[in-house]
């Protein structure tokens, strides 16, 4: 108990746990469209609707969680690392700055970067793991039901240790960014949208969904191309027909194929998810924050 009380009470331990808090919430709010976004930039052109009632007709409402479990399993550790690495970044940035006062924009912009890019090594198994079984049956009449365990035995007995991170560059080129994006754009809005709130603290909850949301869309419209690359990548085992060579063979192929158009396939449904998923992730953030500083 004594641990306990003293990791809540450190900076460290409340940035960690809201982090974990907010990182389950997004999962759950969002996770049946995220299962249509990767259906979409595989290989299916649907909109996203036709999508949902195909897959619901042919395995069931709960299909539409599939894959569900890896994010959950960890995304309390990926989520509050990442909030932790941009608390911790935005600082070392700004070290001249008193902690009383909030890091600057640019600051948390950087923090942003670098934390997105550390997550990687984390998110990178596990939305390998979401992406495979999210996409399992979709190009096979018969229905399998593969659950994570299973999948990884599966990948490291085809495709050795090094199957589980395939991606991993490409990812750190998506994160990067985007979680730069994420970060200062939530700091901008609810500063905007809250007059004096990041150095408070204090925040209504419209703020917090509101900022919350635009910053989700702020890290899916400037990451999203790359996105659809590292989704085609993931999803390639060693018996699909298509084989792609690398980030840009990829991107040439699927142009070449598809057309342009394929990189934005399934961003209307994608930019909607995000704004529920984040508005989502910072409330529970927020939140989660509250009750820790209010209990000591």
């Amino acid at each position: 108990m004594d641990f306990w009380r003293d990791f809540l009470a450190s900076g460290w331990g409340k940035e960690f746990v809201a982090g974990g808090f907010g990182g389950v919430a997004g999962v759950v709010a969002g996770h049946p469209l995220d299962t249509v976004r990767v259906i979409q930039q595989s290989s299916i052109n649907k909109p996203a609707f036709g999508i949902i009632r195909d897959v619901v007709a042919r395995e069931g409402l709960f299909a539409l969680y599939k894959g569900m479990g890896a994010p959950v399993a960890t995304v309390s550790f990926q989520n509050a690392l990442v909030f932790q690495c941009n608390a911790t970044l935005s600082r070392a940035f700004d070290r001249y700055i008193p902690a009383t006062e909030p890091p600057s924009y640019g600051s948390v912009l950087l923090g942003g970067t670098g934390a997105g890019a550390i997550q990687s090594l984390v998110i990178t198994p596990i939305e390998l793991i979401k992406i495979r079984l999210q996409l399992e049956n979709q190009n096979t009449p018969q229905k399998t039901k593969s659950g994570p365990s299973t999948l990884v035995k599966h990948i490291i007995r085809a495709e050795g240790y090094k199957g589980m991170f395939q991606g991993f560059t490409v990812t750190v080129i998506r994160d990067a960014p985007s979680y730069g994006a994420y970060f200062w754009t939530y700091e901008y809005v609810r500063e905007k949208l809250h007059p004096g709130c990041r150095k408070t603290g204090r925040q209504n909850l419209m703020t917090m969904v509101v900022a919350g949301g635009l910053a989700g869309l702020a890290s899916w419209v400037c990451c999203y191309p790359v996105d659809v690359v590292k989704t085609r990548l993931q999803a390639q085992t060693p018996n699909s027909p298509v084989k792609y060579a690398g980030i840009v063979d990829c991107f040439r192929q699927s142009v070449r194929t598809d057309g342009a158009g394929v990189l934005f396939r399934g961003l209307g449904s994608t930019l909607f998810r995000a704004f529920i998923v984040n508005g989502s992730v910072f409330t529970a953030y927020e939140m989660a924050l509250r009750c820790i500083f209010n209990n000591n």
